[in-house]
């Protein structure tokens, strides 16, 4: 993520009055640390350097090993962070991750550069969707949302070809240069093994937050499919009952 949109994004998701945990002071050195993106849930990610620092309390009932984990599975065979230091006491957990090169695909300079933003989000759905999944832990799908099947949200489509899903696939996450190309992803968290349109109905979602209504077509042509609408309805419905 480059320094141009750092501003933009804090922003966004101001630490407001709150502190700076202790921890992340302790782990950013004498870098400089610039707020990248606060959740709702209070997790905290900076930037320090060359490095991301993501501090996540006990309170948001989410356990940040399980990225970790993902990572360290995933940065081999595709372009993701490399976890360089990982910590948790009774009050949170945090993490330290290499930055890759390249900008997240939302703010103003990609809003006027639309096409090419979409296009490389589809990019890099394709080339995560082509990672092969032969030893991808099979109970790690069970973990998260793409493999949950509660009973409210009816019957699953039946899957034809599972490949790897990123399983957070808002633009946010995708990484581009400033050539307009597609670089790498962040956020594995919900990393899993399932169905394509667990990816594409939520990155085709996140269009409309991040660009404005009415491009989700782009992003279905440039990664070369036809939108499934049973498919899309499912797994939005999916992801907003459990993530």
């Amino acid at each position: 993520m480059s320094e141009p949109d750092l501003p933009h994004l804090a922003a966004l998701h101001e630490l407001g009055g709150e502190p700076i945990p202790d921890v992340v002071r302790e782990l950013a050195g004498d870098h400089r640390l610039e707020l990248v993106w606060r959740n709702d849930l209070g997790g905290l990610t900076f930037r320090a350097g060359d490095r991301f620092i993501k501090w996540n309390p006990r309170t948001t009932s989410i356990d940040l090993s399980r990225e970790r984990d993902r990572l360290r599975w995933v940065v081999s065979r595709h372009p993701a962070p490399t976890v360089v230091e990982w910590g948790e006491d009774d009050e949170a957990q945090w993490m330290v991750t290499s930055a890759l090169p390249g900008d997240c695909a939302v703010g103003d300079a990609w809003r006027a550069r639309r096409p090419e933003a979409i296009r490389a989000i589809a990019t890099g759905l394709r080339v995560i969707h082509s990672v092969p999944i032969d030893d991808f832990p099979e109970h790690w799908t069970a973990e998260v949302w793409v493999g949950r099947r509660p009973a409210s949200i009816g019957r699953a489509p039946e899957v034809d070809t599972p490949v790897l899903v990123h399983g957070d696939a808002c633009a946010p996450n995708t990484l581009i240069s400033e050539a307009g190309e597609w670089v790498g992803h962040v956020d594995f968290g919900d990393l899993a093994v399932g169905d394509r349109w667990a990816d594409l109905a939520i990155a085709s979602l996140s269009l409309d937050w991040n660009f404005g209504e009415g491009h989700q077509h782009e992003l279905y042509e440039a990664y070369g499919i036809e939108p499934d609408e049973e498919r899309i309805r499912f797994y939005r419905r999916l992801w907003t009952e459990e993530s």
